[in-house]
């Protein structure tokens, strides 16, 4: 049995939370905001795109809070991370923003986040954003392992196919059906059991 400690890397949207553009979307009406990372591979075209929708409409950071206040953790979310907390360190890689992710966090019990900022003007509109690092996913993997941790990734894009082949283990979580069949060598988990399954395998070996 491998000494190191263990960590676990998992996404947050669509892995432990609803995707929160698809929330504002719907909410507010703009089915245009609906594309995400499972759509579009290159993350700083999908910002652009969505910045550019957000000043087209007048939408301003309070709205999309407003929207974010009302998201929920999926289903058996909560219970998880509460599981695995009890058995690894658990670490949170999203391309989010800390603007976005604080009350979902909370509902969570407040694991460790890694993020990155947006730029807010005076006004409360959005106008940029700014990176933590580029690939910052994969970096964050790479740096734990060279501190000596086992990592075990999940995630559900092809934002986070990146950090799960850097990872020891890299596993997909309920991925669109595009992202699995372009990344075939990841297995595909569909359920939590699965999850907890294949960290308690990882945590033997």
């Amino acid at each position: 049995m491998d000494p190191r400690p263990v960590i676990v890397a998992m996404d947050l949207e669509g892995v432990l939370v609803p995707e929160i553009w698809i929330n504002v979307a719907d909410r507010l009406g703009i089915p245009e905001l609906r594309r995400t990372t499972r759509d579009e591979p290159d993350y700083d075209v999908l910002m652009r795109y969505r910045l550019d929708i957000l000043d087209r409409h007048g939408i301003d950071l309070t709205a999309i809070q407003a929207v974010i206040a009302d998201i929920a953790p999926l289903p058996g979310a909560r219970d998880y991370v509460a599981w695995v907390r009890e058995r690894a360190q658990l670490i949170i890689l999203s391309d989010t923003f800390y603007q976005f992710a604080g009350p979902l966090l909370a509902q969570l019990d407040r694991p460790t986040l890694f993020c990155h900022d947006l730029e807010i003007n005076e006004a409360g509109r959005i106008t940029g954003y700014r990176l933590r690092l580029p690939d910052q996913k994969r970096a964050s993997v790479l740096a734990l392992r060279e501190l000596n941790f086992r990592v075990i990734a999940f995630g559900d894009s092809y934002n986070d196919t990146s950090m799960l082949a850097v990872a020891d283990r890299g596993l997909l979580f309920r991925p669109s059906p595009a992202t699995a069949r372009d990344f075939p060598q990841y297995t595909v988990l569909d359920d939590y059991a699965g999850v907890r399954a294949a960290i308690e395998a990882f945590l033997a070996s």
